[in-house]
């Protein structure tokens, strides 16, 4: 079986030949893109999906939205780099707000230093955008996947996040976005309200993009978010777009790349087919062994390479245990996808990564 026709077969609900084998490798080739190690715009190429098969490593992750927005009402946005600061002045006609996102050239990231929205006085010129953006649909990109994903894996695309979590990652911050929560917790209400028609109208059209995969990029962690917020403000938005995913035909996915112990059950009671990016004992809080006892039988757990046993900071030796010790709780379970949690750093080595595919041959055979 080659690893479209693997997982593919495990989507439906039956074995294939062997444990499936899937990895992120978006941030070590954009790394590599940088250092000048391959070619600029190397991800759009033919040769990164022969890269994956090269490597042996199922292809089904380059972050990808089906739509793009389109601001109206007077809103502008004023871009500025400033050294490695990235400046960025939303400028409408009741208020401007700023951010400010850092560069980080050791890691090959960026991390917010100033956030849009600081407080309850920002919300007011947040609802202004959002209830203005319109958006439009871009599935060229799809498309143009799928010949070159082809045998090699899945065509994966996004929805929006909720709008609690789209606040918490890029908007807030999770500091700034409890003090509006105790602060006013209406005026949050209302804004959440307004960001969710928003984020409707943008996952109606991710909904129609030709994909196999959806997924609801969440980038959820336990210690973060907690039960009731996710009750209170994710579930009801997740619930009903994961009823029309499924109606569609797609598989859906959820990104949780953080702690799971406090969260993964509920995430699988949600109903999501695939609980992608989980990182297990010793990166993680769970060890992987626990988590079927934590979530519904049917869901799919896509993960158990913590991102840090791809670099020289982990042995050989610890490397090949823990991958082996995967696999034997993989084969046994029978509805795991081993996956990297949740990707393979700038600094992982080619030889490790390689060294996957041949355990799951040796290994992984159910």
């Amino acid at each position: 079986m080659n690893d479209r026709e693997r997982i593919l077969t495990f989507f439906a609900g039956t074995v294939p030949d062997r444990v499936p084998w899937f990895g992120d490798l978006t941030y070590w080739a954009g790394a590599m893109e940088q250092r000048g190690e391959v070619p600029a715009g190397y991800q759009r190429s033919a040769d990164y999906y022969r890269f994956h098969r090269e490597l042996g490593v199922g292809f089904y992750l380059q972050g990808y939205f089906p739509f793009r927005a389109i601001d109206e009402g007077g809103v502008q946005h004023e871009h500025r780099q400033d050294g490695d600061m990235r400046r960025h002045s939303l400028i409408t006609p009741v208020g401007t707000l700023h951010e400010a996102w850092q560069y980080l050239p050791q890691s090959y990231s960026t991390a917010p230093l100033e956030h849009l929205v600081k407080s309850v006085a920002d919300l007011q010129v947040l609802r202004y955008w959002w209830e203005r953006i319109q958006y439009a649909p871009d599935y060229a990109e799809a498309e143009r996947r799928r010949d070159l994903v082809a045998d090699v894996g899945v065509v994966l695309c996004y929805l929006p996040r909720s709008p609690f979590m789209e606040l918490v990652t890029t908007l807030t911050g999770i500091g700034a976005l409890v003090d509006i929560w105790s602060e006013a917790p209406d005026e949050l209400e209302e804004t959440l309200a307004v960001m969710a028609a928003t984020s409707d109208r943008a996952a109606a059209l991710a909904l129609a993009a030709p994909v196999d995969c959806l997924m609801i990029p969440e980038n959820l962690s336990s210690e973060v978010v907690g039960k009731r917020f996710y009750r209170q403000y994710m579930r009801p938005w997740e619930s009903r777009w994961l009823e029309r995913i499924h109606a569609a035909g797609k598989v859906s996915f959820v990104h949780q790349d953080g702690t799971l112990r406090g969260l993964v059950g509920e995430v699988a009671e949600t109903g999501f087919q695939v609980i992608e990016a989980a990182t297990p004992q010793p990166v993680g809080d769970v060890a992987m062994a626990e988590l079927r006892a934590l979530v519904e039988p049917r869901t799919i757990l896509w993960g158990g390479l913590p991102g840090s046993y791809f670099t020289p900071l982990v042995s050989d030796a610890e490397f090949e245990r823990h991958t082996r010790e995967m696999l034997d709780i993989m084969v046994a379970d029978r509805r795991m996808v081993l996956g990297v949690a949740d990707q393979v750093p700038p600094d992982g080595l080619r030889s490790r990564v390689a060294r996957v595919v041949e355990l799951v041959e040796q290994y992984g055979r159910y």
